[in-house]
C-alpha cells in the first residue's frame, strides 16, 4: 500500500481510491486549555502561544494584527466569500483557524462574555483585557516585576534549583510582559543574589570565566556542583555549633542545683514559690 492511494475489493470489482495527504499536517498535540483562573492566564498564554507558531506562525499574526480589510458578521462570516480575492480567502481560512482553536481553548462561559466574537483578535483582546487588565495594570505589574528582579536574593534554606526556580518563573512573568533583560544580566543577577558563604565561588567565576559569553544553564551546573562540596562540610559545622553552648548551659544548670542542696537548713522554712523565683533568676 503506497502512501498516495490504496486499492479495495469487493465482490470482484476492485475501486481505486486516491487520498492527498500533501496539505495535511500532523497536529501538534491538543490546544492548551483555559480553565478561567486568573492566575493561570499567563502560564496559559504562554503555552498557546507555542502551540499556535509551533502550527503556523501566521495565525499569531491575524490573532494580533486582525484580520485586514475582511468584513466580517458576529458570526465571522464574510457577506459574499465568493467575491474574495486568493490573498483574501488565505487570510479569512486562517482566521477561522486561529479562531477555532481560541472556542477550544476558553470555557463556554468565558466566550458569552465578550459583546464582539466576530474576530480572533476581538477575543483574544477581551481575554487579554480581562484577566491582564489595561495598560495601566500592565505598567504597573511590570515595574513590580523589574522591581523584584532588581532585589532577587537566594534565600538561606533552599538549594540552587529552588532558587533557579524561583528565578526562572520571574523571568517569564518578566518576559510575557515584554520587559526582558539579556543573558548576561540573569547571570550577573543569580550571582548578587547568592549567600555571603558563596563569596568564594562568585569571586572565582568571575575571574575564571567571561560573564558576558557564560550562559545561565552553564552557571547554574557550576553552582550545583559548589553546592555539593558545601552541604558535605556544613553538617559537622552545625554539630559543633550545638554542642559547645549546650555543654556550657548543662554546667551552669548543675552548679545551680548543686548550690541549692547545699544551702543550710534553715532555708528550708521559705516559702515555696519565692525559693522558685530565685531559682529561675538564677538560672
Amino acid at each position: 500500500m503506497s502512501g498516495e492511494s490504496f486499492v479495495s475489493s469487493s465482490c470482484g470489482n476492485h475501486n481505486i481510491v486516491s487520498y492527498d495527504y500533501s496539505d495535511k499536517k500532523a497536529d501538534s498535540g491538543k490546544v492548551p486549555k483555559f480553565n478561567g483562573d486568573p492566575e493561570e492566564f499567563s502560564w496559559w498564554k504562554t503555552n498557546f502561544y507555542s502551540y499556535i507558531m509551533g502550527l503556523d506562525e501566521e495565525l499569531w499574526d491575524i490573532l494580533e494584527d486582525g484580520v485586514g480589510d475582511l468584513d466580517l458578521d458576529e458570526e465571522g462570516a464574510v457577506v459574499d466569500r465568493k467575491k474574495h480575492t486568493p490573498t483574501q480567502k488565505k487570510m479569512y481560512k486562517k482566521h477561522h483557524k486561529i479562531r477555532g482553536s481560541l472556542f477550544l481553548a476558553i470555557p463556554r462561559a468565558e466566550y458569552m462574555k465578550m459583546s464582539d466574537k466576530s474576530t480572533a483578535k476581538t477575543i483574544f483582546a477581551s481575554l487579554y483585557a480581562n484577566y491582564e487588565g489595561s495598560k495601566k495594570v500592565k505598567e504597573a505589574k511590570s515595574l513590580m516585576l523589574v522591581h523584584q528582579y532588581e532585589l532577587f536574593k537566594m534565600k538561606n534554606d533552599e538549594s540552587i534549583e529552588e532558587m533557579y526556580s524561583r528565578f526562572q518563573t520571574l523571568v517569564s512573568e518578566l518576559q510575557i510582559l515584554k520587559k526582558s533583560y539579556v543573558a548576561s544580566d540573569h547571570v550577573s543577577k543569580i550571582l548578587r543574589s547568592l549567600p555571603a558563604r558563596w563569596s568564594s565561588k562568585v569571586t572565582a567565576i568571575e575571574e575564571a570565566k567571561d560573564l558576558n559569553t557564560l550562559s545561565v544553564k552553564d552557571l547554574v551546573s557550576f553552582l550545583k556542583v559548589h553546592e555539593i562540596s558545601l552541604n558535605e562540610h556544613e553538617p559537622a559545622k552545625k554539630s559543633k555549633s550545638i554542642a559547645l553552648p549546650y555543654k556550657g548551659k548543662s554546667s551552669k544548670a548543675l552548679k545551680v542545683i548543686e548550690s541549692e542542696e547545699e544551702s543550710p537548713d534553715e532555708d528550708s522554712d521559705e516559702d515555696p514559690a519565692e525559693m522558685m523565683t530565685m531559682l529561675s533568676n538564677r538560672l
